[in-house]
Parts: structure tokens; sequence; C-alpha cells
């Protein structure tokens, strides 16, 4: 698929980006914002997504259903989404209807009314939300491994926020949150798909007028420090337990950042990984098993989950030391080459969306300064050898404590020692 990419710095700081694909009719535009829930301050911890979901509850010019009919009209839709480092605010169009989501999208970040009525039910909504959360324990397992990975400070905090904080969320704290961090030195406008970029400049030129200047409070968050433990929920109405074992990784801008996505593919990526093969093809130990490497802008992440019957934890610990041990003592070329295919099959297979497409481009330039594109990925996803495979391995276990963190019918947690897999 060919496509074009372009980039241009507006006068008040903002960057426009682009990724122009001609064979496509339609286009997702969007705005990313460098700032997460990591940036939240633990009296306000769930206000970056509280305004996620009260951007689109109405502006000066615009009902909350205004909004929503105005892009469904022309066959659209409008979304969001938080994460620990970023917000994004987005639409899904037609090409021929760019300068209406371009407006769409500059009128919910300029001219949002935060209605105290709207709050009050999109308070509620998220503690729906919250509890919804809490139902679902295979993703609540999560939270509580960053918690316990990264205790008392704003990496370690849940996104969603806890209900007694988020239920008494105010108006002013909303506002002022949006204040601090929403200037356009922090914010890129993209779009992906079929998309003119010098249009699209004036675009943003013409309608993000409006924007706070950088606010002397709108400070990087705190350096992160990883810690470790255990931390257990114990859940009476549950079968299963769910686990996660990790250890401290890396950023996305380590050297070995895709060494370590090689890694982890190999190790727990899919049917053919050895942890598939013999937590569950071999012992039967499980359903659902796999592992996982997350990055942050100074630290990362990398654990391998499952859901076992209480009893079988024991056991599947044994067999993920005893695994991840080997494979870092001796991985085999045809298994760091599978792993190799299916990360490129996989990076090559998101990029051909528009969605995929904006989405990526925005937050490499958040998280890089640049865009890389295909080909320098594929290129360093080809470069992983067994020598940076086990050089991951000693740099992930030589160090660290493990965390441990489980949600179910469980008392206790067998001892596990991922740190001690390089000595």
């Amino acid at each position: 698929m060919s496509s074009m990419f372009k980039l241009t710095e507006l006068d008040n700081g903002m960057r426009v980006a682009s990724e122009s694909m001609p064979n496509l009719e339609t286009t997702c535009l969007g705005v990313w914002v460098d700032v997460g829930a990591r940036y939240e301050e633990a009296n306000v911890n769930g206000v970056a997504h509280l305004l996620e979901h009260m951007a689109f509850k109405g502006t000066r010019r615009r009902s909350a259903r205004g909004l929503a009919e105005e892009i469904e009209d022309v066959g659209g839709s409008v979304n969001a989404y938080t994460s620990r480092e970023h917000t994004a605010f987005y639409a899904r169009i037609l090409g021929s209807d760019v300068p209406l989501a371009a407006d769409l999208i500059s009128d919910i970040l300029q001219n949002s009314t935060l209605d105290e009525g709207e709050l009050e039910k999109e308070r509620e909504v998220i503690l729906q939300e919250i509890g919804q959360a809490r139902d679902t324990p295979d993703d609540w397992v999560f939270d509580v491994f960053q918690e316990a990975a990264y205790p008392d400070q704003p990496l370690g905090r849940s996104i969603l926020g806890p209900e007694e904080i988020v239920g008494g969320m105010t108006r002013d704290t909303v506002l002022g949150y949006m204040r601090a961090h929403y200037s356009p030195s922090r914010m890129i406008l993209a779009a992906g798909g079929k998309v003119d970029h010098e249009a699209l400049v004036d675009l943003g030129a013409k309608l993000f007028t409006d924007l706070p200047a950088k606010s002397a409070t709108a400070v990087r968050p705190p350096r992160a420090t990883y810690v470790g433990g255990i931390k257990l929920e114990p859940r009476k109405d549950l079968e299963q337990a769910h686990v996660v074992v990790g250890v401290e990784a890396f950023g996305h801008d380590d050297p070995d950042y895709f060494a370590l996505q090689v890694f982890s593919a190999a190790l727990g990526g899919g049917m053919s990984s050895r942890l598939f093969q013999e937590v569950r093809e071999n012992r039967g130990l499980c359903y659902s098993v796999f592992s996982f490497a997350a990055a942050y802008e100074d630290t990362g992440i990398f654990g391998v989950y499952a859901g076992t019957d209480p009893g079988a934890v024991p056991e599947l610990f044994q067999v993920v030391e005893a695994e991840a041990a080997k494979f870092i003592a001796d991985p085999r070329a045809g298994e760091i080459a599978r792993a190799r295919a299916q990360l490129k099959a996989s990076l090559l297979m998101a990029l051909e969306g528009a969605y995929n497409v904006t989405d990526d481009t925005a937050r490499q330039l958040l998280s890089f300064g640049r865009r890389k594109d295909a080909a320098e990925l594929i290129a360093l996803v080809d470069a992983v050898d067994e020598a940076a495979i086990r050089r991951v391995g000693q740099r992930l276990f030589s160090g660290s404590s493990t965390t441990v963190a489980a949600v179910g019918p469980l008392k206790d947690l067998p001892p596990i020692n991922l740190h001690r897999l390089a000595s």
C-alpha cells in the first residue's frame, strides 16, 4: 500500500501530521495529546479519563446530541481513548468530510462547556465502567499488577481512577486539568487515509486558535520508580485464579525495545511459543497464557499472564521460571525467526487501515519525536538475533525484583523469583 507521510509545525507549536493513502476513500482525523493518566496527582486520579468522556458532552456551539447527529449524518463516528501517557480524540469519516471532522474536534477541545448536569451523569457512567472492569478479572488483574510494580506513584494507578475520587470530581478540577495540559505544543493534529496535507495544515491554522498557552504547571510526570512485590485480591466468587508475574523492562526509546518484543513473542506470544506449548498443550494447566511487554517514556514492564485453577498456580510458576531460563540459555534460530515473522506481520497488518495508520503516526511522534516508517520498523525487527535475545534476558532478569499480582480464590501465592534466571 503506497502512502506518503508529511509533517508541519504551526506557529502556535501544534504539529500537523498526515499519511496520505491514495487508494482509500475514508479518513481518520484527530488530535493526540502528550498527556495521560500518569500526569495526575493522587487526589485527582481518573481526571484524564473523565475529561475524555466530557469532551463529547456539548460545546458552546453544539449540544451532545447535536454533535453525535452531525457526524453521523455523514456516516462518520467519533471516539476517544486515554492511556497512561497519551489521550486521543478522533473521527472516522469519508475523505470529503475532513473539514467537518476537523471543525468538530477543534470545537470539543476548545469550547466544551463541561456542563454540571452532564458531568453528574458521566460520573455515574464511569462508576459503572469501573464496576464492569472489576467484574472482568482477566482485565482487572493488569491494574493490580501495575499497582504492585509501581506502588504509590502515578504510573501504578488505574486509568479509570477509584470510585470515591471519580464520584466527587468537580467541574473546576476537570477544567483546571485541561487548561494545564492541553497546550498546542503538546498536541498533534493527525490524519491518515484520503487527506491532503496542505489543506489539513490550513484547517489546523484556522481552527485551533483558542488553545491555552503553555502553563507553568504543565510539567512532565515524575520519573517512575519500579519497586515490584506481591499484590493479591482474593475473590471467592471466581473459580479461576488470574495471575500476572513480571519484571521491569525498557522504555520505548531503548535500543533493545524491538529485541524485547521478539523475546516476548517467542516466549509466550502465540500458539507455537514455549509457554503456550508447555503450559497449555503439554500440561493442560490453563486455557489462556501469554507474555507481554509494555513500554513507557522512562521505564517498561515485561510479564506473563495466565488464568488457571488455584491449585495449579505453584506448578504454573515453576513452568514459567523453567521455560524462561531455558529460552535465555538456548534461544533457537527457528523460534526467533518465527517470532520475527509474527511481529512483522502484526506491524504491517496494523498499518492497513486509516485509523491504525493515524494512531501509529501520532503515537510515534509523541513517543519518539519522529515517525519510523514500515521499512525501518521491519529492519529493526530483522536485526534481532540469538545474541540479542540472550542480552534481553540478562537485562530483564539480572536485577529487578519480581512483581506478582493475582485476582481470584487464593489465600496466598507461592514464591517465584524471575530475577534469578540470568544468574
